[in-house]
């Protein structure tokens, strides 16, 4: 499997992010690198750097979250942001864009899952017309809208050109992950991996403060690859049956580690679980 610097990670810890020393480990230990958000950074700019590295830019990823809004001018505003989004892909070489579809509070998942659909079908033909895959996440959460295959499937059926990028373990959160994987393999063109503790109820007291309450009910914590309840090696060998040839994020949530160690950990283990 190929294994891309998810830029996130590294700028959630912003005593640890330094854009030059997360290129450098690239080179060393990734496969590529997927850009969440620019960080104040030209596009063209980071092209340059990546190419000068020989750093794949494997995906873009941007918020747009007025997307899925009943206010046109907020819609308007963020199908704008989305074309920003997919031209600033055009100019990094990323093959995909990926937009988070957060809940909203107070709106029903189903419902909120048709208006993200609305709101992407204003976006898949510019997306298309640039040579750009544009895909949504599985999202963690009770309320979120897109969090198992079903989910992303109901919405592909509409927009025949959306894709999707697998999350592990945010669809861990409603289903089996390997077997989410499986419904959704044709469709999947990029993936992130992460990893959870999980309780089935809220028990700060004893020391699990979860920080969402997961669509079966139960409550996630966020943990390192490895170290959390997640079985890779089944997500993996799903993946391999099923031919898939994208890149697989290293996304960490917790602060237990720097970003550097905990992606070279994270990687190091997923390794050692891939089938044979």
């Amino acid at each position: 499997m190929k294994y891309s610097t998810m830029s996130y990670t590294f700028s959630r810890q912003p005593d640890h992010f330094d854009l030059e020393k997360m290129l450098a480990f690239t080179v060393k230990h990734m496969d590529g690198i997927d850009f969440v958000s620019l960080h104040g950074e030209e596009a063209g700019d980071l092209r340059k750097r990546c190419d000068d590295l020989a750093i794949p830019v494997v995906c873009h990823t941007f918020f747009a979250a007025g997307l899925p809004s009943l206010d046109p001018e907020e819609r308007s505003e963020a199908v704008d942001l989305c074309k920003q989004g997919i031209e600033a892909a055009v100019e990094l070489g990323a093959p995909a864009v990926m937009i988070p579809t957060p809940p909203v509070a107070d709106v029903d998942r189903d419902v909120l899952r048709q208006r993200w659909i609305d709101g992407l079908k204003d976006v898949i033909g510019f997306a298309e017309s640039a040579g750009i895959a544009l895909t949504v996440e599985n999202f963690p959460g009770a309320t979120s809208p897109f969090v198992i295959a079903d989910d992303f499937l109901e919405a592909q059926a509409e927009i025949p050109g959306l894709r999707l990028t697998y999350d592990n373990g945010n669809c861990a959160g409603g289903e089996d992950p390997a077997e989410s994987f499986r419904k959704c393999a044709d469709f999947a063109v990029h993936a992130h991996f992460k990893d959870w503790d999980i309780s089935p109820v809220m028990d700060e007291a004893n020391g699990f403060p979860a920080n969402r309450k997961m669509m079966d009910g139960r409550y996630c914590r966020a943990a390192l690859i490895g170290e959390g309840t997640i079985d890779h090696g089944s997500c993996l060998r799903a993946m391999q049956e099923t031919g898939y040839e994208g890149f697989i994020n290293i996304e960490y949530e917790n602060n237990k580690y720097d970003p550097f160690d905990a992606t070279l950990r994270a990687v190091e283990h997923l390794r050692s679980v891939e089938p044979a």
